[in-house]
């Protein structure tokens, strides 16, 4: 990974060279790229219509806009308070996906990351490279009833996240991605930081089961329960014995 920064007029751009060769203000719009498309997908699998495909195959990327959830969204849509540079959401996400893609962990390679400053707030950009044939977990247990063993490499996966002291601040079932083999990849890395063990581990695996929980509410396709559940802690707590 090759770290690079450009000032803008507005703010400036972190970007790696071997990824993306070309940056600038335009690729962080869908107009700057030949080829743009909505994310798209049921529930809320598609975020809050901020995220977009870019470019073409065998390499897309992926855009996406910080805006705010929760009740502050309504107020404040995708404004942050400036509180320099090196605390920007994007540059901050920037180099904890790069710092995890190079540990071999299953994130998005980040691209580039961007900042526009007016006075005291600030906007973000962040680019990653599509990963290939992934689905969020929401959509890949509405298709069909997943097998225990499924459930049980699920837990076992995140614990190994976990392992790695990686604190995913939404981890739900929506930024939990299943692809065609049937591992796990995390994205958006908002907010997300390196910790040391301790009760946020329970927290967000409280925070994905509450996640499940909802989406069997929302969608009757939703193959959702309680036993699906245990083999999942099954194999966390499996996986961390032997840790």
């Amino acid at each position: 990974m090759t770290e690079s920064v450009e000032k803008t007029p507005s703010g400036a751009i972190l970007y790696d060279r071997s990824v993306i060769s070309e940056v600038s203000e335009e690729r962080f719009t869908p107009s700057g790229w030949l080829h743009s498309e909505p994310v798209s997908g049921s529930l809320r699998s598609a975020g809050r219509g901020n995220t977009m495909y870019v470019g073409h195959v065998p390499r897309q990327f992926v855009l996406r806009h910080f805006v705010r959830g929760g009740l502050i969204g309504k107020l404040v849509r995708d404004s942050y308070a400036w509180t320099g540079e090196h605390n920007t959401r994007p540059f901050t996400e920037w180099r904890l996906l790069a710092k995890m893609a190079d540990s071999g962990l299953r994130v998005p390679r980040p691209a580039a990351a961007r900042y526009r400053r007016r006075g005291l707030i600030y906007t973000a950009d962040i680019i990653t490279v599509r990963i290939p044939g992934v689905q969020a977990l929401s959509n890949f247990i509405a298709a069909e009833r997943r097998e225990s063993d499924f459930w049980f490499a699920l837990g076992e996966a995140i614990q190994g996240f976990h392992a790695a002291g990686v604190f995913h601040a939404d981890m739900n079932a929506y930024n939990l991605q299943i692809d065609a083999q049937g591992h796990l990849w995390m994205l958006d890395f908002d907010r997300g930081r390196l910790l040391p063990p301790g009760q946020w581990q329970q927290k967000t695996l409280s925070r994905l089961h509450r996640s499940l929980q909802k989406v069997r509410t929302l969608d009757a396709k939703v193959h959702f329960a309680k036993q699906d559940w245990d083999h999942l802690l099954e194999g966390y707590f499996d996986a961390s014995k032997s840790a």
